[in-house]
């Protein structure tokens, strides 16, 4: 079996590859806001901000996961993505008020153009389509 061949290679290759980055820059900012929110308010919005650094934490896991081709291991964490964004960007339009700030998923990630509500989406389709033998 070639390199570029086996189901392990193809998950973070050619537009795979574009997952892996877009994964990365989520990790780097997610969690240097978390770091930042946590160090400095974290009694404003306890909630917010451990919302956050778990998004990054997801969001670490999945740009690894990509990038070593661990496909069950992504697939799991963007399901979990994606149910974060859902509960979250649903629970902060329906409670504003147990989110005084925004998390990464608030609004469904409209701090973030939508992006966290779209990447998780793409994600799994992108694991979920027939792989190459």
């Amino acid at each position: 079996m070639t390199q570029g061949t086996s189901a392990e290679h193809t998950v973070g290759s050619g537009p795979g590859r574009v997952l892996v980055a877009l994964y990365g820059v989520f990790a780097l900012a997610a969690s240097a806001r978390a770091a930042v929110q946590i160090a400095t308010k974290f009694a404003e919005a306890p909630l917010a901000y451990l919302l956050s650094a778990f998004a990054a934490v997801v969001y670490i896991v999945l740009t690894v996961a990509l990038a070593r081709g661990a496909r069950r291991t992504a697939l799991v964490a963007c399901a979990i993505e994606l149910a974060g964004v859902l509960i979250v960007g649903t629970l902060s339009l329906a409670d504003a008020q147990a989110f005084p700030h925004a998390t990464v998923w608030s609004g469904y990630g409209s701090g973030y153009g939508f992006v966290p509500l779209v990447l998780p989406v793409v994600g799994l389709v992108w694991l979920l389509r027939p792989r190459r033998a």
